[in-house]
């Protein structure tokens, strides 16, 4: 979430707007408000203290750490030295730790304790009590943030658990921010845990009328502007663009698929765990069978038999399997079929592991690709999943076919590319501009 920030901070634009951005997020925390009542510290110096500490507070909330000195120094080797920076950066950005760990030491001396913002603390409760239940670390982080945010706009600790408060806010979203119904429903579903698994009422009242936004009809490219687009994708990440529209995966299937999940002899793909926590099984292109033969001996030869010999952590295993199987962490049908080039920590264990590559790499990769194949459509990941079902629509494949293939619960979801095939939604009208040409001739 740093990377406006930083980008704000590299522009030479004021810290101010970065810092603002943060607070209206995070509120404001204790360290803050004696950084800025600091009366040996420049206007300037404190903008820039600012800047790294909360960078440091929005990572060791993102990797739930508890503040302390130990924190900073991870923190440090992950994400500050993680990428080649300006010695003046280092310099000033280490002025600003250095600062945070006298006011560690003097908040223990003082009060025996660091003091927590309520965003911290409405936060690591939902993780706890989430983790308990066995909500998924995706879920957890949506639930924890929506609550703390609501803790943060609410700003009286008393107030947090008033459900009138929290009808408010929800009233909040839809009038003063608009936001779009599916985010709507994220916040009420996060309100809802918040209030009855992490607060223990049993009868929670939040009823607010959302209002729905418009239909939206979801971009899709032609076969044409597909190849097109896979061909300029990096070689790294073209077989995996060609996997997502050949097979019709969502973007966390595709990178949560395991070497035992490619079945290229019977030409099928199975998506463990997908949307709503199901199995599925779906189509494996042919055109692909040497491709991914090729890619699993490269894979197993650069990756898994290094990882091995180095003797390094397994690979995170789904749920309660770890458990189960063990050993299944290092065995070889259960290692990433698009596997990360370096290792990573693992949010859960807190290991260091290999895990697959990362999201935002993926769709890095798809703009570059997008703006050189020349394409003027925004196009995201699922765009290849939307292609994918129009185009067999229009080769003649059965809308039930294709919904199960999609993993869609109810095929009203899946008719909406009926109105996108060119074939099958407009039942062969022709505008009427193109009788000009007749009427001319």
């Amino acid at each position: 979430m740093w990377s406006y920030e930083y980008s704000v901070l590299m522009s030479n634009v004021s810290l101010l707007e970065a810092i603002e951005r943060h607070r209206s997020v995070h509120g404001v925390g204790a360290w803050e408000e004696d950084l800025m009542q600091s009366r040996d510290l420049s206007r300037l110096e404190k903008d820039r203290y600012c800047f790294v500490l909360h960078w440091y507070e929005s990572w060791r909330l993102e990797h739930r750490k508890a503040a302390g000195i130990e924190t900073g120094r991870k923190f440090w080797k992950a994400a500050v030295q993680g990428k080649d920076r300006e010695k003046w950066q280092l310099d000033q950005w280490a002025e600003g730790m250095r600062w945070y760990g006298k006011w560690l030491d003097k908040c223990r001396i003082e009060d025996g304790e660091v003091p927590k913002s309520i965003y911290e603390r409405v936060y690591f409760a939902v993780f706890h009590v989430g983790n308990r239940r066995g909500l998924s670390q995706r879920t957890l982080k949506t639930y924890g943030r929506r609550a703390a945010r609501y803790a943060v706009w609410v700003g009286d600790e008393r107030e947090v658990l008033n459900e009138a408060r929290a009808r408010e806010w929800l009233t909040h979203l839809v009038e003063k921010e608009e936001m779009s119904f599916s985010t709507q429903k994220l916040a009420l579903n996060a309100l809802v845990f918040f209030f009855k698994d992490v607060c223990g009422k049993e009868v929670v009242d939040l009823g607010v009328k959302f209002r729905r936004r418009t239909k939206h009809i979801p971009t899709v490219l032609s076969s044409g502007e597909v190849f097109r687009l896979i061909e300029k994708f990096e070689p790294r990440y073209r077989l995996m663009a060609e996997l997502q529209y050949g097979a019709g995966l969502r973007l966390k299937e595709l990178l949560r698929l395991r070497v035992k999940d490619v079945d290229i002899e019977r030409g099928t793909l199975t998506v463990r765990q997908g949307k709503g926590k199901k199995d599925r099984v779906t189509v494996l292109p042919d055109v692909l069978s040497d491709k991914l033969r090729a890619h699993k001996c490269s894979i197993k030869e650069v990756y898994y038999d290094l990882d091995r010999e180095r003797q390094c952590e397994g690979v995170a295993m789904p749920g309660a399997l770890g458990r189960k199987f063990p050993k299944g962490s290092k065995s070889w049908e259960w290692f990433w079929f698009f596997p990360a080039m370096h290792y990573s920590m693992d949010p859960v264990g807190g290991l260091m592991r290999r895990h697959h590559v990362h999201e935002e790499t993926y769709r890095r990769s798809l703009k570059v690709a997008c703006r050189e194949a020349g394409i003027d459509k925004r196009v995201t990941t699922h765009v290849l999943r939307h292609s994918f079902a129009t185009h067999l629509l229009e080769g003649g494949a059965d809308i039930r076919t294709i919904q199960e293939l999609l993993g869609h619960n109810d095929v009203a979801t899946t008719e909406i590319y009926t109105h996108l095939s060119k074939k099958i939604g407009f039942k062969g009208v022709r505008s009427p501009l193109e009788q000009r040409k007749e009427v001319i001739m």
